[in-house]
């Protein structure tokens, strides 16, 4: 499209129920209520009948007349011009990221040039983008050509008045959050918390000789990731002096480039093409490889790539795509130089890459292999490895041990957001000290360091989990006996709650008039919500599994550009999927989660609903059974069609109490069961694993 219909198609921006939400400072189900009550709420112009798409313009203008609106928030006006841009949001944020870098590096040239018109900053900002971006960029470099008219300057305007705001390098940062949220299927995201584990990992260390990672006065440190993305690896390293990003999406690029152009000082080079098939920096050294590689491809380069000599480690088969990244990254570290590379934990322990491993331990090349919880990276469900490797001095003596760790454990009954610390900690701290001594303390199921002889078997597999030493599940008899204590006070506590003797209603039976969920959400008396598990931000998630079996949240969230919906107190929830009868009421240490799928949440007002009454009355089992509908694989509960009998609010405080006290006798009741499950497990490993003796 034309450069001059830029300024057009901004006008037709489209925005999503979510951000109209944004727009007007409220939840999205506010926006499903004004859809629903005022007819004259604009029409969709786009998207789907799930997810509609209305006029930017139309909205604006109903919010202004609703009085919901003074004016869009600068950030929000900036991001509906980025999607709206002809060439796309990347286009967009690109020309973006370029005024950013000039406003920043250039400040007095950008207000020389923002006080004329937008045919003559077009024209005076060409040759001051240019030398800003060499100077960050080097020469040669993937941004040389951004084209600029009048058309773009309203938005180059626009994201420097936001730089004025947040700050240049926030304001890019907000914009490409938000691009990447509204697009979580397009980009493999390397999360920030698993970025700074990598990081550390690869720093500046005894082994790499450079002192204390690039501050004043240290030894330059220079950086590679040859499968960039969106550089939050390289973001994630402290004290660079140099930083060379390479991806095969020339977009992924571009992007990478800006980032880290506008995150800190160090140099920057990023190249656009396949590192295996068309490496950037063949003839670069660099001290640290950060890498977090496609995952089983087939199409690498296999045939074109046979005699390269980069495989100094063996030949890659084609199914191993992942150890040529491996020798890829070894090929660029200068001597002692370290590289750390995300990896699936197949390429531990396939048959087909058996060689490769064995020849990488004989030479010392690698170093460590980590197992990280299901959850630090996506694939999510899938326990990824790290690998810390080391490129060998030629004469060098190869260390006689693999430093082995497994963290699993560590969020075995912990959210993996909470326990990410300790993962972090424990694995840099056993591999600083591994490091720096050679040696590291036996930690039964976590880490030790394995010989290399007992590694190099017919398999060749490094799995951490298959060599280490289980822990004791009971923790020692010291252990077992606070289980035991802990056990007989809840047995206690559970006995005190059990329920008094049923009695039986001196009139007789008599049935009030009831009415549903679906008639109350209608009359406002309470709002509902179906959880999806995602969302912007970083709130754990509410599992079914979870409302079930009366954890805390244990899920994590996917990523998209919705709102997402916070559990609060007096909130209920209740799965969609099983045909049980299961509600679960809201307290404090469940507050601020994210309702998974399969949930539905039930947000009561409470001058018209007792929270606990409620919870109480959608658990019965022929009001489930009422509202339930059977498929060939599910039974699948319509939450609209729970009934709860109409009661005046003192008459379900009576009720609520009397459920509440209900839901600690069980509460009670599933914490004795743990706790026995526990102790019995406990004892029979003990007494096995010769801790515990039978007397």
């Amino acid at each position: 499209m034309p450069e001059e219909n830029a300024a057009a198609e901004v006008t037709a921006a489209e925005v999503t129920a979510a951000e109209v939400a944004r727009l007007a400072g409220v939840g999205r189900a506010a926006v499903s209520n004004w859809r629903r009550r005022h007819a004259d709420f604009p029409k969709p112009v786009g998207g789907t009948e799930t997810s509609p798409s209305f006029s930017l313009d139309e909205v604006e203008h109903w919010l202004r007349a609703q009085g919901k609106l003074a004016e869009v928030p600068l950030r929000e006006r900036v991001w509906q011009q980025i999607t709206a841009h002809p060439g796309g949001a990347v286009t967009a944020l690109v020309r973006a990221g370029g005024a950013l870098l000039v406003v920043r590096d250039r400040p007095a040239d950008w207000l020389e040039l923002t006080a004329v018109s937008d045919a003559r900053m077009a024209t005076l900002l060409r040759p001051v983008l240019d030398q800003v971006l060499g100077a960050r960029l080097g020469p040669g470099h993937a941004l040389a050509e951004i084209p600029l008219s009048p058309a773009a300057m309203p938005l180059l305007r626009a994201a420097a008045e936001l730089a004025a705001e947040l700050g240049a390098r926030q304001a890019f940062e907000f914009l490409l959050g938000r691009h990447l949220d509204a697009n979580p299927r397009q980009y493999t995201l390397t999360p920030d918390g698993l970025a700074g584990l990598m990081a550390a990992l690869a720093g500046p260390s005894s082994g790499a000789g450079t002192g204390s990672g690039g501050a004043a006065g240290a030894a330059p440190f220079k950086v590679l990731d040859p499968a960039c993305g969106t550089g939050t690896l390289l973001r994630a390293v402290p004290g660079a002096t140099a930083l060379y990003a390479q991806d095969s999406a020339p977009e992924l690029a571009a992007l990478a480039a800006l980032r880290l152009a506008l995150n800190g000082t160090p140099r920057v080079r990023a190249a656009a093409a396949d590192s295996l098939r068309a490496d950037a920096f063949a003839q670069d050294t660099v001290d640290a490889v950060l890498c977090h590689p496609p995952f089983n491809e087939r199409g690498w380069g296999h045939e074109e790539l046979a005699y390269d000599p980069r495989w100094e480690y063996g030949f890659p088969a084609r199914t191993e795509s992942e150890l040529a990244w491996v020798q890829h990254a070894l090929a660029h570290l200068r001597e002692g130089g370290t590289a750390v590379l995300l990896m699936p934990p197949a390429v531990a322990a396939r048959r087909s890459g058996r060689r490769i491993r064995a020849d990488l331990l004989r030479r010392g090349a690698l170093r460590a292999v980590v197992a990280l919880p299901a959850g630090a990276a996506p694939p999510y469900g899938i326990p990824l490895h790290l690998w810390v490797l080391r490129r060998p001095a030629p004469h060098a003596a190869p260390p006689a041990g693999l430093l082995l760790v497994d963290t699993a454990a560590l969020a075995a009954d912990t959210p993996l957001r909470s326990a990410w610390p300790a993962v972090h900690s424990t694995v840099a701290d056993a591999w600083s000290t591994y490091d720096r001594t050679g040696s590291l303390a036996q930690e039964p199921g976590v880490g030790r360091i394995v010989p290399v002889i007992e590694l190099l078997d017919d398999d060749v597999d490094l799995t951490p989990a298959r060599h280490l030493p289980p822990p004791t599940a009971g923790g020692g008899p010291a252990e077992l006996t606070a289980v035991r204590e802990r056990l007989g006070e809840t047995l206690g506590r559970a006995a005190r709650l059990t329920p008094p003797p049923a009695a039986a209603p001196a009139g007789g039976t008599v049935r009030p008039p009831t009415t549903t969920v679906g008639e109350l959400a209608r009359a406002g008396a309470l709002e509902l919500h179906t959880g999806t598990g995602g969302g912007t931000g970083s709130a754990p998630v509410l599992t079914e599994q979870d409302v079930y079996t009366g954890n805390g949240p244990s899920g994590t969230l996917v990523p998209t550009a919705d709102e997402p919906v916070l559990t609060a107190p007096g909130d209920v929830l209740v799965p969609l999927v099983g045909g049980a009868a299961v509600a679960r009421v809201v307290d404090e240490a469940l507050a601020g989660a994210v309702p998974g799928r399969g949930l539905a949440l039930l947000r009561p007002d409470p001058d018209a609903l007792d929270p606990w009454f409620l919870a109480g009355f959608l658990r019965g089992t022929a009001n489930t059974r009422r509202a339930s509908s059977h498929a060939s694989t599910a039974t699948r509960l319509d939450v609209r069609r729970l009934q709860l009998p109409r009661l005046p609010l003192a008459q379900q405080q009576s009720y609520g109490l009397r459920f509440r006290a209900l839901a600690e006798f069980e509460d009670a009741l599933r914490l004795a069961g743990r706790l026995g499950e526990q102790l019995v497990q406990g004892f029979h490993d003990g007494l096995s694993d010769g801790t515990v003796t039978p007397e």
